[in-house]
């Protein structure tokens, strides 16, 4: 339990990271232009903070112990998106909107938006995007927040706040090895796939979430064999005939289709009507968020 309130700076993270990474508070110091003495005193105080010591102490240096070893995950990462923050500010200080945040779900990551991105940056070559994945609704909450720019979703759902233009139009397939048990049918509920171990994407990513939500509402649980981090992964697994999985028909492409039985999932919500969702506001005042969704519309019509 921490005993007291937060009293370290940027420049102690940098230290504690530099140490860690050198294996020595001296070395440490010098990368981060500190002398010795200042360092170990940033230091000392650092472990008063969180009630805790940090490093195994040795002959020839430092090593992070077990709670230095989750501090340095967290430090990195702290570093890294206060980074990305200045990043992101630096266009702002010169008066130009060059940066847009995109919300989109894990479906239209995978399967379009890197391609159909790709003539908006050859048009604008001083643009940056920050894209990110999130599930439906929290993309429909951030955008008319105003914490997203514009979003890509597949929920039905309006908000009256927002524009909403048609994206890309796709399926969610079930996929099985040839000789699977369920290789029979031409089309399936999606009650008679939870007798099945499933392969899926990572906890989190919003296509698990969303087949978890729908096996719930059948009073029903998602028996996960295996989670990995992308569709080709997923794939592969099936074939081998680890699982079964459910995939957009977007994702499947050619990859190990002579190993696969590719069934229609018979569920309403099986189809997915992905929409780009923006503030009007935002509208009017980003010119670059009005071209990227022309870029986006001209890329699903062709």
């Amino acid at each position: 339990m921490l005993r007291c309130a937060v009293r370290y700076e940027l420049t102690d993270l940098k230290l504690f990271v530099a140490i860690a990474e050198e294996r020595s508070v001296s070395r440490g110091a010098k990368r981060c232009h500190l002398a010795p003495s200042s360092a170990s005193l940033r230091l000392k105080a650092l472990e008063a903070t969180f009630g805790t010591s940090l490093f195994t102490r040795q002959a020839r240096g430092v090593t992070p112990n077990p709670a230095g070893i989750v501090m340095l995950e967290h430090a990195r990462r702290c570093i890294a998106q206060l980074g990305q923050m200045h990043a992101d500010m630096t266009p702002f200080s010169s008066g130009v909107l060059n940066h847009v945040t995109l919300f989109a779900n894990n479906n239209a990551i995978n399967s379009w938006l890197a391609d159909d991105l790709l003539p908006f940056f050859r048009t604008f070559p001083s643009a940056r995007v920050a894209l990110e994945e999130r599930l439906g609704t929290d993309i429909v909450a951030a955008v008319a927040q105003g914490r997203a720019d514009l979003g890509v979703i597949a929920i039905e759902a309006d908000h009256p706040e927002l524009h909403f233009l048609p994206y890309r139009e796709d399926k969610l397939m079930v996929v099985t090895a040839r000789d699977g048990p369920l290789a029979r049918h031409d089309s399936i509920r999606f009650a008679a796939c939870l007798d099945s171990p499933f392969v899926c994407l990572l906890n989190g990513t919003a296509m698990h979430t969303y087949l978890v939500n729908h096996a719930m509402a059948l009073g029903r649980q998602l028996d996960v064999r295996i989670q990995v981090s992308g569709y080709p992964a997923v794939l592969r697994l099936i074939a081998s005939g680890v699982g079964i999985g459910i995939v957009p028909a977007s994702a499947l492409g050619t990859q190990n289709r002579d190993e696969l039985c590719v069934i229609a999932l018979d569920e309403p919500w099986a189809a997915r009507h992905h929409r780009v969702c923006v503030r009007p506001e935002t509208l009017r005042r980003n010119a670059l968020v009005v071209e990227l969704i022309k870029t986006l519309g001209g890329a699903a019509q062709r």
